[in-house]
Formats: C-alpha cells, sequence, structure tokens
C-alpha cells in the first residue's frame, strides 16, 4: 500500500492513494489553512470509521441481512497537550434494513471491533480507548 502527499500551499496538501484517488486536506485559518479541506487527524478518523463500516456490512451481507443503509457515527477525543493524540473514540452505527436479526447486527459490530479493522485495533494496541454501539431502524 502507498500513498503520495504534495504540499499544495499554505496549510493545504493533496493525498493521493496508491490506487489513484485523491483527497485535499488543509489546516484551519488560525494556521495558516483556508479550510479547504479535512484535518489529517479528521482523516484518521473518517478511515476508522470507513474501516469499520466495510466489514459491519461485509458481515452483514455474508449473513444474508437485508441492509438498506449502513450510518456510522464517529466522536472522538483528543489529548489536552501535544501531541494531541486521540485518546478516546466511540463508533455508532445505526442500520437500517428488512427483519434484521439484532443478534446478527451486534456480531457484525463486534468481529470488526476484535477481529477485522485493522485502524480499529491498531488505535487501540497504541491506547486509544475505542468503544463501539449499534442502533436498528426497520426500513419503510
Amino acid at each position: 500500500m502507498k500513498a503520495t502527499i504534495d504540499w499544495t500551499g499554505d496549510a493545504s496538501f493533496r493525498a493521493t492513494s496508491g490506487s489513484g484517488h485523491a483527497i485535499q486536506m488543509d489546516g484551519p485559518a488560525d494556521h495558516g489553512g483556508k479550510d479547504l479541506g479535512p484535518r489529517p487527524m479528521e482523516m484518521m478518523l473518517m478511515g476508522l470509521g470507513g474501516c469499520s463500516s466495510f466489514d459491519v456490512m461485509s458481515i452483514l451481507q455474508k449473513s444474508r441481512q437485508h441492509v438498506t443503509a449502513c450510518h456510522a457515527e464517529l466522536e472522538a477525543e483528543r489529548a489536552d497537550a501535544l501531541p494531541a493524540v486521540f485518546t478516546r473514540i466511540h463508533l455508532h452505527f445505526v442500520v437500517t434494513g428488512t427483519g434484521l436479526k439484532e443478534n446478527l447486527v451486534k456480531r457484525a459490530v463486534s468481529l470488526s471491533a476484535e477481529k477485522y479493522c485493522s485502524a480499529s485495533i491498531m488505535l487501540e494496541k497504541a491506547g486509544v480507548e475505542i468503544t463501539h454501539s449499534h442502533e436498528i431502524r426497520e426500513a419503510s
């Protein structure tokens, strides 16, 4: 896996993945940025959410659950001192579908957290407290 980061002026950087996808990152105005994209730590949090969501959906699809939407809400706390690392992260999944089984949704979230989500497991090993919750909504 590879990526490149190119400075684009001020506090702005263009990140390009090895697969050719790019995103603009930028700092806040008080650090010389123009708010043109997410902050690098926001990217890390979004990466965690994407990694875990990918796992949850994959597991639910293999469990033959009829999912119509999967929404993950992430909330993180950072240390007050530098480096301002993540100290706590909570992921809340809202899974919508038809006839979803509680035990299978719970299992998918747990398997992602404990076995499959590389980002989550890596951050936990670095001392970040990561918690998960979920709710199920019936599709209309």
